[in-house]
């Protein structure tokens, strides 16, 4: 955006809640020319849009929507808005940033909604799109379905904790011999029926974390199929390393890869992209813990997956070229990470199958 084009825009914040919404319209300049606190139906949108436009009108400026939406609450009003408004989401911390300049750093839904349009009139050019498309509801549903997996998972761990101290009470050391894997199916089946001398109490506790174990399997086979039924017809799941699991993950956090214009954007995001720290003469680049770094991991399981013994040849000569080079092993994982990104990023912008490199 020009500057020209800055001086006649009205930059709206809105601080988004799941009930009310709050909008706050900010002159090119900073000063307060609205506010409005609206519900989260399509007549209160639609009373928003009629507020707007007359005070556009009255100040002879355009109208450019920004969303600060951390839980996905906005997204009935992004629906209203695309297509009749330009509309940009704009990232909490960078909201809270602008509050901790203030020499009075207070919060409320009017300063939050205020405070999103002062980080659009600095940073409108670097702000990503607000997309409501059929790919970025889908990432959405991904996104949804890889935490609920995360948290039955870690579910599933502490359950297996548990029953192991108390298999222990029951059977002592004797049960880690009865089955190579005292969680399998077999197994779970076996303790289940099983009826052991000993404290009724610990073993209807067992009984029940059994099943519960039992069940929470069962949960994350359903995700998994749902994950896969998202995921047909993408084409991430062909490169080497990225399974149902990780691929539902990495579109899930990235949403419509149209929001990125190039890989080096989506780099950015997933803090696989140094930081510049030179100094005179002296040019320094370093790790950075910035970044989504559920995307981060995701690409860090992909890279290890790729350096395996059963992963990309390609990706093991990369990565020994680089230790090669000098780097140590940490940083040449960093160098193959930053890779992957690109090749991602071509593979969902194009609509591409991985391809191996031709000999």
């Amino acid at each position: 955006m020009t500057t020209e084009e800055k001086h006649h825009t009205l930059f709206i914040g809105v601080d988004v809640h799941k009930d009310t919404h709050t909008a706050v319209g900010v002159s090119p300049f900073g000063e307060k020319l609205f506010e409005l606190t609206f519900g989260n139906y399509e007549d209160d949108f639609r009373t928003l849009t009629e507020h707007v436009r007359t005070e556009a009108d009255a100040h002879l400026l355009s109208p450019y929507f920004g969303l600060e939406d951390c839980s996905g609450y906005g997204a009935r009003l992004a629906a209203h808005l695309s297509g009749m408004y330009p509309l940009v989401h704009v990232p909490a911390v960078l909201v809270d940033r602008q509050r901790r300049r203030n020499t009075h750093p207070e919060k409320s839904d009017s300063l939050d909604a205020y405070g999103v349009a002062e980080v659009m009139i600095r940073k409108i050019d670097t702000l990503p799109t607000f997309t409501v498309s059929e790919t970025a509801t889908r990432g959405k549903q991904l996104k949804e379905l890889s935490v609920e997996r995360e948290y039955l998972v870690e579910e599933q761990t502490r359950l297996k904790n548990q029953l192991h101290r108390i298999l222990h009470d029951i059977y002592n050391t004797h049960y880690r011999t009865r089955f190579k894997d005292p969680f399998s199916q077999k197994a779970l089946a076996y303790w289940r029926i099983a009826r052991p001398q000993g404290d009724s109490l610990t073993v209807a506790s067992m009984k029940r974390k059994v099943r519960r174990l039992q069940g929470i399997r069962t949960e994350i086979r359903e995700i998994e199929r749902d994950m896969a039924t998202l995921l047909d017809g993408t084409t991430l799941m062909t490169a080497s390393g990225c399974g149902t699991v990780l691929a539902a993950t990495m579109l899930g956090e990235i949403g419509d890869i149209a929001r990125f214009r190039s890989p080096a954007a989506l780099a950015k995001y997933a803090g696989c992209a140094p930081r510049e720290h030179s100094s005179g003469t002296r040019t320094r680049y370093r790790k950075t813990r910035a970044g989504n770094r559920r995307l981060n991991c995701a690409f860090h399981r992909m890279a290890l997956s790729q350096i395996s013994r059963t992963g990309n040849l390609y990706a093991r000569c990369y990565f020994e070229r680089k230790v090669a080079e000098g780097k140590s092993k940490s940083q040449a994982l960093v160098c193959l990470r930053r890779q992957l990104v690109t090749i991602v990023w071509m593979m969902l912008k194009h609509n591409e199958p991985y391809r191996y490199p031709q000999e």
